[in-house]
Formats: structure tokens, C-alpha cells, sequence
């Protein structure tokens, strides 16, 4: 008997690692009661180890150095030990080579993050001294980068954000506004209004955890269908309405001027498709 789970047996299936009569079949094949199958483990027991997924990520741009993808909504962006499902890691594996592994083994080429509901741009780093200066521009906020959101209420035509974040003291599964925690600013602009929410763009000034999501919670305006800090269901879907949908750097290997602009993940323009006609 194996002693995996349902999704590690999938990972498995899908990386080519069930072999029925010698051969890879899809997920959705039948067992006959003559087939011969073999499971390969590929790790050590107690030990969790990456394997590539086919994902079909977008990637917007690549060179030698680093890549930019489109984070598909839905997909947490690395594993973790209390977090052992597909992620984003397990795709650009299978897509992007080589990574960078100054991050550890559970976060090749991983340079920032986006929440498991956020859509939209991330960096990848695909070797050490890139990862390095990557991180190194972000810490200088040298790494520009531009959010959409869509919030309660009707807020200011732009403005400014400047509240320290740090755990929360009781759900520690949140952030929150602490008076001695790190600072955090986020900017703020009004793009359109509706009759009971706003299209707004933010800009990361820093780079904390959940940042966005806490400020505008904590000015009075969540992001629609905020698990953590709103509403949890709108319009019969779960997940913030937050996409990352503009990045801008300075190549730092090339010295190249990049800049990369993409468009609201599907269920986002539907909800907005909506309002409009409403």
C-alpha cells in the first residue's frame, strides 16, 4: 500500500512517473485487472520532493537571465510543509530551466510572490547572481510594479497609504496594521466608479506581506471577495479581485529597460463586463 495522498498520486501521473504496461497514460485511464502497473517514488520517505507539472504557464518574456510569467489565479506560487499540493513551482520547472537555488530547494527561481487568489506578473530568476541582484532591486524598490483592484465603496481620486504591517496577535494567518510593525505604503488612483465599488490601481512602495490587501481593508474599502479580509464570496466566486498587471525594471544583467503590461485574468473582466451593464 502506498502511503500517499490522492494529489501526491496525480503529481505522480502527470510527471510520468505511473507506468501501466510499461507505459504513461492520462489521469482519466481505466484499470483493466491484467495491467501491469509500476509506481516510481522519487524521493526519500518522509521527505518532499519537487517534480515538474505541465501547466502551460504563460510566460510574457524570457532571456538567459530571468523570465516574467502571468500567474494564473488559484495557484499557490511555492509549496511549503503545511502546504504540499501543484504550485507554481512544480510548472516552471517544467518550463523555465535552469532556476536559480539560492532560495532553497522548495523555491527555484522564486525572486517575490503573489497570493494564492492574485493574479498576474512575477519575476523568475534562472541563475544565482540574477536572483541575487533581483532581490537586491526589489529591497531599493527598483522594481516597479502595478496592481488592479476592485474594492467596496467609493474612495478618494488618489492617495496614499502609509500604515506599518506586521502579524496579526490572534489569527495568525493574517497581517494587520501594528504600530510597530515594518512600514508599508501602497498608492492608490481611482480608475472608475460603479454604484457600490471602485476600480482602483495600486503601487507597491514596499513590498510587505498581504500589503495591499490589508491597507485597503484597513481604510475601510476591501477588495472584493477577500477571503481574509472581506467578503469571502462575490458573485458566486471566492478569491480577491487583485491582479499584478503591470511591471517595469531595469534589466539588471542587461541594463535593458523592460516594462511588461497584461490584461485582467478572465473571471476579473467578466465581473467588470458585468457591472458595466448593470
Amino acid at each position: 500500500k502506498l502511503e500517499i495522498s490522492r494529489s501526491q498520486c496525480q503529481q505522480l501521473i502527470k510527471a510520468g512517473h505511473v507506468l501501466i504496461n510499461g507505459k504513461k497514460e492520462k489521469t482519466g485511464y481505466m484499470i483493466k485487472e491484467d495491467d501491469e502497473i509500476v509506481v516510481q517514488i522519487p524521493e526519500k520517505e518522509g521527505k518532499m520532493v519537487l517534480m515538474p507539472i505541465p501547466m502551460n504557464l504563460e510566460i510574457v518574456y524570457e532571456d538567459e537571465y530571468l523570465a516574467i510569467i502571468n500567474k494564473p489565479k488559484g495557484l499557490v506560487v511555492h509549496p511549503a510543509s503545511s502546504y504540499k499540493e501543484e504550485t507554481l513551482v512544480h510548472g516552471i520547472m517544467h518550463q523555465i530551466k535552469p532556476l536559480s537555488t539560492i532560495n532553497g530547494e522548495f523555491r527555484p527561481g522564486i525572486v517575490h510572490r503573489l497570493d494564492k487568489e492574485t493574479s498576474g506578473l512575477l519575476v523568475i530568476a534562472k541563475d544565482n547572481q540574477t536572483h541575487e541582484l533581483l532581490s537586491e532591486m526589489l529591497k531599493k524598490h527598483e522594481i516597479n510594479r502595478h496592481y488592479k483592484a476592485l474594492i467596496y465603496g467609493s474612495i478618494e481620486d488618489e492617495g496614499k497609504i502609509d500604515a506599518p504591517i506586521s502579524r496579526h496577535p490572534v489569527n495568525r494567518l493574517k497581517m494587520a496594521v501594528i504600530k510597530n510593525g515594518k512600514d508599508a505604503v501602497t498608492h492608490f488612483k481611482t480608475l472608475k466608479r460603479y454604484d457600490e465599488y471602485s476600480l482602483i490601481e495600486c503601487q507597491l512602495e514596499t513590498g510587505r506581506t498581504h500589503q495591499i490587501r490589508v491597507h485597503l481593508s484597513y481604510i475601510d474599502h476591501p477588495i472584493l471577495g477577500d477571503p481574509l479580509y472581506g467578503p469571502k464570496k462575490v458573485y458566486g466566486t471566492t478569491g480577491q479581485f487583485l491582479h499584478a498587471y503591470k511591471l517595469s525594471l531595469i534589466h539588471p544583467i542587461t541594463h535593458e529597460s523592460l516594462s511588461f503590461e497584461i490584461p485582467l485574468n478572465k473571471e476579473f473582466q467578466q465581473l467588470l463586463d458585468t457591472l458595466d451593464q448593470a
